[in-house]
């Protein structure tokens, strides 16, 4: 739900304490302002896509506090001192898990790939040997207009065991 805050005018706005990628960023931001924009705008973070705007379509997917969140329906007050984890913030997970996408020909299109890298490496830090109801469950909000969701399957259980 956002909100709008007001403040009068000359007066500044109070400072937003966010936790991304590991590293505290402080930012001058309202706080009805959606984490998405913040990400892409502000800390030029770009690999979170906007998709659809509305939280429909989970392109905008991003791991806060490790569990996956619609960053244009989360906004900038509601992930303040939380963690907030992109794609870009994977490192050596994201490799691992891109190459597994990659080998398994998953999602050609790539417009919801960052998301579902994310809801992989969520998944696979609480579960290393998932079942396919646990990957199913773990992307059952994604949306993949390509129909390659099929194939997410294989490409978790070929991250869980290393990628290769």
């Amino acid at each position: 739900m956002l909100f709008i805050a007001t403040f009068p005018a000359g007066t500044p706005m109070p400072p937003i304490r966010l936790i991304v990628n590991g590293r505290a960023r402080t930012l001058q931001v309202g706080p009805d302002v959606p984490l998405l924009r913040v990400l892409r705008e502000d800390l030029r973070l770009t690999g979170t896509p906007f998709g659809c705007g509305t939280g429909v379509c989970g392109a905008c997917a991003v791991l806060l506090d490790g569990v996956p969140a619609r960053s244009c329906q989360v906004t900038a007050a509601e992930a303040e001192g939380r963690a907030v984890t992109t794609v870009e913030g994977l490192g050596a997970e994201r490799i691992r898990l891109q190459r597994a996408w990659f080998l398994e020909d998953v999602a050609p299109c790539g417009a919801c790939r960052p998301a579902m890298v994310l809801a992989a490496a969520g998944l696979l830090r609480g579960n290393p040997d998932p079942s396919d109801r646990d990957i199913d469950r773990a992307f059952e909000a994604s949306r993949c207009h390509c129909g390659t969701l099929s194939r997410v399957r294989g490409a978790v259980r070929r991250a869980a065991r290393g990628g290769a």
